[in-house]
């Protein structure tokens, strides 16, 4: 993209945010064509002089030709991945970012025993049918616990870290789920990612704009290859520059906004080892898998930004035993009012994650499970005691645990 079109790209999503009403809608004129407008773009290596290719508009970096002890050549590199994730394509490949192959083939070891150990259990799935797939959540635990020397080899990663600092900057969190797709496995959805992109379009409303533009910067998407991906096999389907429409968030669970993505959607093939990174902002979706003998095999990462944290430990049971009468007594006098509301906003947690999505899965479309505030707000209508609050608080909690 030349200076001037980036410009121009930049200038149209800070006016969006800048100069609009608080709050984000769908229905403002031009998404659509906006959408178009930004996905039209195309780049070129001159763009982007660190990549080794640029595939189907997506940036691919051989890090081997890297020293990870060149300071200042991976600098630049994460100076480069940077401005791919915020605003160019928003996907970047690594290839050869694992290159310890008896480590990913143990790794797949470890996987088919927590996979056979739990093959009784049934999987929900983010924006995805439960299936003949199989889905590991939290594989970031479970692989620690199943095969320590594995584990240990496989997040010793320094390309981890370099690529989620470009991003995030320093004391991030990673968490990881296992997905495995097997022959006629079919497509997710297409979608955008956590935070905002768990939630209903009716929350996403509640969110001002400020909100829908910080998500992005909050988590980084990856997925590393545990298995050859040959296109036919489905890799992950993106829409290059869509984290780049203001409204986004809302948008893509639009009817001829997915249309629009899957006549549009461009996917990369990857070698087991090879890893793509994405703003989660950008539309995607898991491909089907068309092949006849390849079970794709993915560890997804979902790095999260050290500052989606508050400044104090508040011991919530605590404070709802404490007052949970007095809050009753409050409901009855104001009618569930607005002051009712604020109080069990305040007191309880209203955001369903971090949880355990092996216990408290997805619903369907992909959404996120109970929060304790609509445990509070249940607890309020049939007029539970304060064990009984306590109790049902206590128990979303130790079912939100591994």
């Amino acid at each position: 993209m030349a200076a001037s079109a980036l410009k121009e790209s930049l200038g149209r999503g800070l006016s969006a945010l800048g100069n609009a009403a608080r709050t984000v809608s769908v229905r403002k004129p031009g998404s659509l064509e906006e959408l178009k407008w930004l996905a039209s773009q195309k780049v070129g290596q001159s763009e982007y002089k660190l990549a080794k290719s640029i595939q189907a508009n997506v940036p691919h970096y051989d890090l081997s030709s890297t020293r990870i002890s060149d300071t200042e050549a991976v600098a630049q590199l994460q100076d480069e991945w940077y401005r791919v994730l915020e605003s160019g394509p928003g996907v970047i490949v690594l290839q050869n970012f694992f290159t310890d192959k008896p480590c990913l083939e143990q790794s797949n070891a470890a996987f088919d025993r927590i996979i056979e150990r739990e093959a009784q259990s049934a999987k929900g799935d983010h924006f995805a049918a439960s299936g003949a797939n199989s889905r590991i959540w939290n594989s970031f635990q479970k692989h620690a616990e199943d095969d320590p020397s594995s584990f240990v080899r496989y997040y010793a990663n320094a390309w981890l870290a370099r690529v989620s600092e470009a991003w995030l900057g320093p004391n991030y969190q990673v968490t990881a789920q296992v997905n495995i797709v097997r022959p006629g496995g079919k497509p997710q959805s297409p979608h955008r990612d956590y935070h905002l992109g768990f939630q209903t379009a009716v929350a996403c409303a509640r969110f001002p704009r400020g909100a829908h533009l910080a998500s992005q910067y909050l988590t980084l998407q990856g997925g590393v290859a545990h298995s050859d991906m040959p296109l036919e096999s489905g890799p992950t389907r993106v829409l290059p520059f869509s984290q780049r429409l203001a409204e986004g968030y809302i948008a893509w669970r639009e009817r001829e906004f997915a249309e629009y993505f899957e006549e549009n959607w461009v996917s990369v093939p990857m070698r087991a080892g090879d890893a793509i990174f994405f703003n989660p902002a950008v539309m995607h979706a898991a491909g089907e898998n068309k092949s006849k003998d390849v079970n794709r095999s993915a560890n997804l990462l979902q790095v999260s930004s050290a500052f989606g944290r508050p400044m104090e430990h508040v011991n919530g049971i605590k404070v709802i035993r404490s007052c949970w009468e007095e809050l009753k007594k409050l409901a009855r006098e104001n009618g569930n009012g607005q002051g009712t509301a604020a109080l069990v906003t305040a007191v309880a947690d209203g955001y369903p994650f971090p949880s355990n999505l092996d216990k408290r899965q997805p619903g369907p479309g992909g959404m996120a499970p109970t929060s304790e505030v609509d445990v509070l707000r249940e607890g309020l209508e049939k007029d539970w005691n304060t064990d009984q609050v306590i109790e049902a608080v206590q128990q979303l909690r130790e079912d939100s645990s591994y």
